[in-house]
């Protein structure tokens, strides 16, 4: 029986084993990844599915987050880039930060856009008048300079220095201010969900004394009413902030802001409601169009570069810019 099969598979390899050797070549063009990512247009993220408030109140229309898609920068994409409008290819050390993988700034991103999401909770619910109070803060590092003398890593969250409850970047600063150049500081720390000790050195920049580390907090809230947000595990990135911050106001408030419109945008936001500037204008305002939109909210300083891009691809879509939340909400007001 086995040398029936071995003779029909030699058989069958014999008369096919160009079709084969073709095959596999493709198939390993598509799995060697070059150094390398391709921008594409990318769509919207409608947040009414992804948000939900206890007792909320629905929209007319649709409020949604920008979005860009990458591709992986192997053989066929990057050969269809230079076929494909609109597909752009990037280096991933433009995309990445000093001594950073493509997977810890992606690790990061995700950081940041829980952030945005703490951001907009916040500004959203005082804005509606409701109760929001800070349970817990969590400061995770996301950057380590390359002059750093320490054995801290990205993303560890750092519980105390000097025995001292750490909550933000400011208290970091505030300790480290009162130190020496070459003064060796001791943290606690978490890891991978395990508490450790690390150490950092001190060193003096052009700025003061520093030991080379940024740090982004996220908080965990007590809401009344209750939210629940749904986001997936491969999203990431602070540019959503500003559109949660207007679907989670409009679901906890009897006004529907959106008057039966569908209203895209992207932007960061912080926990005063400033909107600031993001990257990837050119795919999501591309993106919104494909997606049939009315309205595409743009922070301020990216404005000038959507209205070019709306006019150089002659696009139909109304594009208002936006400094503030407030800002913001008055706009969709005013429709």
């Amino acid at each position: 029986m086995i040398n029936i099969i071995y003779e029909k598979s030699k058989k069958f390899i014999q008369e096919n084993y160009k079709i084969l050797l073709v095959f596999i070549i493709i198939l390993l063009l598509f799995k060697i990844e070059l150094p390398y990512k391709i921008y594409t247009p990318g769509g919207m993220v409608d947040l009414e599915s992804r948000i939900i408030v206890d007792d909320g109140y629905k929209a007319d229309g649709k409020l949604g987050l920008a979005y860009v898609s990458m591709l992986k920068g192997n053989i066929p994409f990057l050969l269809m880039s230079y076929i494909i409008p609109n597909w752009d290819i990037m280096k991933d050390e433009e995309i990445t930060y000093e001594n950073e993988s493509v997977e810890e700034t992606f690790e990061k991103d995700k950081i940041l856009m829980q952030q945005s999401i703490d951001n907009a909770t916040f500004v959203a619910y005082k804005k509606a008048n409701k109760e929001i109070n800070i349970k817990k803060e969590i400061p995770h590092i996301t950057y380590i300079d390359s002059n750093a003398q320490t054995n801290l890593e990205l993303l560890d969250v750092i519980n105390f220095v000097e025995d001292t409850k750490i909550n933000d970047l400011d208290d970091l600063r505030k300790i480290i201010s009162n130190k020496k150049v070459g003064d060796k500081v001791n943290l606690k720390i978490t890891r991978n969900n395990k508490d450790m000790d690390a150490y950092a050195t001190v060193y003096n920049t052009s700025d003061g004394p520093k030991i080379g580390v940024s740090i982004v907090t996220t908080y965990e809230y007590d809401l009344n009413p209750k939210l629940d947000f749904k986001m997936k595990s491969s999203e990431s990135g602070p540019s959503g902030g500003l559109m949660m911050s207007l679907a989670i106001y409009n679901s906890l408030v009897e006004t529907d802001i959106t008057k039966g419109k569908k209203i895209i945008g992207t932007g960061t936001i912080d926990e005063q409601g400033n909107i600031g500037e993001i990257g990837g204008v050119k795919y999501k305002l591309l993106g919104a169009e494909k997606e049939k939109c009315d309205i595409f909210l743009v922070p301020e300083k990216n404005y000038d570069e959507a209205i070019k891009v709306k006019e150089e691809k002659h696009l139909k879509i109304t594009i208002i810019k936006v400094k503030t939340f407030d800002e913001a909400l008055e706009s969709l007001k005013a429709m």
